[in-house]
């Protein structure tokens, strides 16, 4: 065997060691998901005797929670997107000292805590009315996505050929047509990059859900497991069935955007 085949060899194994290390805790949530109801911590590594009781409970028990992370993720989505794109495009299109101006107070507000942002929106949300609602988290979750959709949305909004926007301004279409029917669909991967980044910050969050909701009317999975801990620390099938249950919406939405998330990511590299 070659020198080169033996590095490959080694490579390769600490590649899938590392791997290995990486997707443990993930295939550990499966496997105490699945064993019988109690202490699930001290379970063998397979699960022999299988049951979805764990599931069942934490359907019955958790359901409207993941309800209303998919309504908060899905409305962040959409807002961040419909802010975002316009802005984007305006500043890769512009020429001014400003645009570099504006540019880093985006960046800079991506630096600021996120518990200084939850603080200032829980004294403005309990004067207007925010307090625990799906429209209030939507509006916190976008704080924090807008600035990054922005930011990825331009690198690839710079690579456009002004001439395709000028052949359809000669044509009669007007500046915000042109931008629907020629901007956002070239600009397909890219939106679906910052959107699909959106979605996994609004349902990863946590912060904004601790803060922003004083009631258990609207409760965001993220929250409700936080929350489920306390009163299932004998039944960690349940919490874990649950943990794969959050964890399902994000790996499906990877694997099929995984090709769009490469194009949209590189897209503006390359001019």
């Amino acid at each position: 065997m070659s020198d080169s085949a033996v590095r490959r060899a080694i490579y390769t194994a600490i590649g899938v060691l590392i791997l290995g290390m990486m997707l443990f805790p993930v295939y550990w949530m499966v496997n105490a998901s699945l064993q019988p109801s109690g202490n699930t911590l001290t379970a063998g590594f397979l699960p022999l005797d299988p049951t979805f009781a764990g599931y069942r409970r934490a359907l019955s028990e958790q359901g409207h929670n993941l309800v209303t992370s998919v309504l908060i993720a899905g409305g962040t989505v959409v807002l961040c997107l419909l802010i975002s794109a316009p802005c984007a495009y305006a500043l890769s299109q512009f020429r001014s000292r400003w645009v570099g101006i504006g540019l880093l107070a985006i960046l800079v507000s991506q630096m600021i805590p996120g518990i200084v942002i939850a603080n200032a929106l829980y004294t403005a949300y309990e004067r207007i009315g925010l307090l625990n609602s799906i429209p209030g988290l939507i509006v916190a979750n976008c704080s924090s996505g807008i600035p990054f959709a922005i930011l990825i949305l331009r690198s690839f909004m710079l690579s456009l050929p002004p001439s395709l926007v000028e052949a359809a301004r000669v044509d009669g279409a007007g500046l915000f047509r042109a931008f629907v029917a020629i901007v956002l669909p070239i600009s397909r991967n890219s939106l679906i990059t910052a959107g699909l980044f959106t979605f996994l910050f609004s349902w990863s969050d946590f912060l904004f859900a601790l803060t922003l909701t004083t009631k258990g009317g609207v409760r965001p999975v993220t929250l409700g497991i936080y929350q489920y801990l306390g009163t299932q620390v004998q039944n960690w099938n349940a919490v874990m069935a649950t943990a794969v249950l959050s964890a399902v919406p994000a790996i499906v939405l990877l694997v099929a955007a995984q090709k769009y998330i490469a194009a949209g990511a590189i897209g503006g590299a390359v001019k």
